[in-house]
């Protein structure tokens, strides 16, 4: 398998990605996965993993830094952008059309975390790709507006709406604005904002464990009203009959939003669980991995062979 950093172009953005060729020998242009990663996180971290296994299962595979985040282009740096998100994925995929070794008709997209939902919004609109997995899908939008468990007081987003309004205005009188810091100093204030939930992420970003020098520390507030009206899942209807894999671990605080999306698909759908694992599990957990790269690469050779 050979990694090459490859330089793409999203909506006049560039975008820096690795892309993962498999050595084995082939007969043709081979079926292609584009891998977009959590929320905060970079192409090296779960993305670059998922991407790595599934071009040892034979798939070219790109792993990408979100635009404003990571070794990719855009100002200001830490914007999360729901709509330039989906875009991302999007020029992802024109970037592989241009892939000799990629046949264009078999290209699909997998979305962990936050880009399970950019990945669901993606294909909806982009009928190029053929078929569509998450894992540990969030709609991060649903995330800061209801909680990682949906019982957040809606007091709360508003109160973040009033900042991202405060930083607004800041900037426009050319001073420099307060940006939303994502995690706390210790993993005990992480388990008190978030729980579970939140000491796990945690430990993955903030430790040796997942820890990378361009996983993004802060958002800029006015990504907070970018994602106030938007919905990754509502136009889930419009990816049709094109199949959908929805991974999530029995234990994931944020598994009734896969639930929730899996509900509003109208094709051949499967929502696979993994027994025992969290959220975050699903990101580097060997014992849970394993068994969703064997469910995935599964997945796409079936899905996107019958495209072929």
């Amino acid at each position: 398998m050979t990694k090459t950093t490859v330089v793409f172009d999203s909506a006049g953005i560039p975008l820096v990605g690795d892309l993962y060729t498999p050595d084995t020998p082939a007969t043709g242009p081979r079926p292609a996965v584009v891998v977009g990663h959590p929320g905060s996180g970079v192409k090296e971290q779960a993305a670059g993993l998922y991407a790595r296994r599934l071009a040892e299962q034979g798939f070219v595979t790109i792993a990408f830094d979100a635009a404003h985040q990571g070794e990719s282009g855009g100002e200001p740096r830490g914007l999360e952008d729901p709509a330039q998100r989906v875009e991302d994925l999007k020029a992802a995929v024109s970037f592989l059309t241009t892939r000799s070794e990629v046949d264009t008709e078999r290209i699909g997209a997998l979305g962990i975390c936050a880009s399970g939902g950019y990945a669901l919004a993606a294909t909806a609109g982009g009928h190029r790709i053929r078929a569509v997995a998450t894992v540990s899908a969030v709609d991060v939008a649903r995330q800061f507006r209801l909680g990682a468990d949906g019982t957040q007081d809606p007091a709360v987003f508003q109160g973040m709406l009033d900042a991202a309004a405060r930083a607004r205005t800041v900037e426009a009188r050319g001073e420099e604005p307060p940006i939303l810091v994502l995690f706390p100093d210790t993993a005990d204030e992480a388990r008190v904002l978030g729980g579970d939930h939140g000491a796990e992420g945690f430990e993955y970003y903030r430790t040796p464990r997942g820890r990378h020098d361009r996983s993004a520390s802060f958002f800029t507030w006015p990504s907070i009203d970018r994602m106030a009206t938007f919905d990754a899942f509502a136009s889930v209807p419009l990816i049709g009959g094109r199949p959908l894999l929805m991974i999530a671990g029995s234990r994931a605080v944020t598994a009734w939003m896969s639930v929730e999306a899996f509900q509003r698909a109208t094709g051949p759908k499967e929502l696979y669980w993994i027994d025992g694992a969290s959220h975050v599990d699903l990101y580097d957990r060997k014992q849970y991995v394993d068994p969703a790269v064997e469910k995935l690469a599964t997945f796409f050779t079936e899905s996107l062979d019958q495209r072929a």
